[in-house]
């Protein structure tokens, strides 16, 4: 599927829930990563006025999640997080943060992702680490 088309899809996905209330945008894709960017708003800030840690894990999740399902058959599988882990390395007030998602590992039942959040200087504010488990589709 061409890269305008999965950025789209993605993007769309998100109306109306968590993704769009964090301003989670999808901007590129790969054979092997996915990069999504969040604003740094009011919306994401601790009350002392710093990017809250859990907005990050949450865009690590999302962009994970995503990374996934890009690497499976959607009608036959679902993917699920069951564990996540992060340093918050640099704080940010304000901006867009970038995320990117790159596979360290993709098995029959579990993908492995790093997730780096840098600023818009390239400085790594966030490392993630995500494992997501590949189910059978319920439905």
């Amino acid at each position: 599927m061409p890269e305008k088309r999965i950025l789209h899809l993605l993007n769309m996905s998100s109306k109306g829930t968590l993704m769009e209330t964090l301003g989670i945008v999808y901007t590129e894709v790969g054979v092997d990563y996915l990069v999504a960017t969040m604003p740094v708003t009011d919306k994401v800030l601790q009350p002392n006025g710093l990017l809250h840690g859990g907005a990050s894990v949450a865009l690590a999740e999302t962009l994970g999640g995503a990374a996934s399902h890009l690497f499976i058959d959607n009608g036959e599988f679902e993917i699920r997080g069951i564990e996540i882990t992060a340093n918050h390395l640099k704080s940010k007030r304000e901006g867009i943060v970038k995320a990117t998602a790159k596979m360290i590992n993709q098995g029959k039942t579990l993908h492995l992702w790093e997730i780096r959040i840098e600023d818009e200087e390239g400085d790594l504010v966030s490392l993630c680490k995500l494992t997501n488990i590949v189910l059978p589709n319920k439905n």
